[in-house]
């Protein structure tokens, strides 16, 4: 059977199957299998916004989640509220969210630019300016948005690509890997 020969709904529904599964891809079920995440590449206290700098060692014995942003970019901060309200909901737990702002425009480098921009969205997480790309390299990243789950001992357990609404099936997936990492010993 053609693509063509499939009612239009039915194709509709597998292209955005393909998307979800495409875009959700855990790194490592098993904690022993999981590769370390890569050091913090900025340490200097003007490539930090609502933080000092901090060190992936600083947040051991912390579920973290890294969010690959930059402010031009309408899937990132379409995200957003899914992640403030995630961040509302875990207040209480042994979990840090660190926005890792990584320009692609020439404007977006400005700081002064990127610190309105936290502002504008109500950012209160620690927020490292990636301008070199080098903590983007690091962890080998591709994509606006994407969110990057790292256990208590400091190990890559997820990667989720794309705009993320509360309740879609990126949301579950991560918010229950972030569960399930918050349940396991540091």
């Amino acid at each position: 059977m053609s693509i063509r020969a499939l009612a239009p709904g039915c194709f509709l529904t597998m292209l955005i199957l393909s998307i979800a599964l495409t875009t959700i891809t855990p790194i490592a079920e098993a904690q022993q299998a999981a590769p370390p995440a890569p050091e913090f590449t900025h340490a200097d206290a003007d490539e930090w916004i609502n933080s000092n700098p901090l060190s992936l060692t600083d947040l051991r014995g912390q579920v973290v989640m890294l969010d690959f942003w930059t402010f031009d970019c309408w899937n990132c901060y379409r995200s957003f509220p899914w992640l403030k309200g995630l961040e509302a909901r875990l207040a209480e737990a042994d979990f840090t969210v660190i926005g890792v702002h990584t320009p692609e425009f020439a404007h977006e480098r400005v700081r002064a630019n990127v610190v309105a921009k936290v502002h504008e969205f109500e950012l209160h997480h620690p927020v490292m300016i990636d301008n070199d790309l080098s903590y983007w390299k690091a962890i080998g990243n591709r994509y606006w948005p994407t969110f990057y789950v790292i256990d208590k001992r400091g190990h890559l357990r997820g990667r989720f690509i794309g705009e993320t609404h509360a309740g879609d099936p990126r949301a579950q997936a991560i918010e229950s890997l972030i569960a399930a990492l918050l349940a396991e010993p540091s």
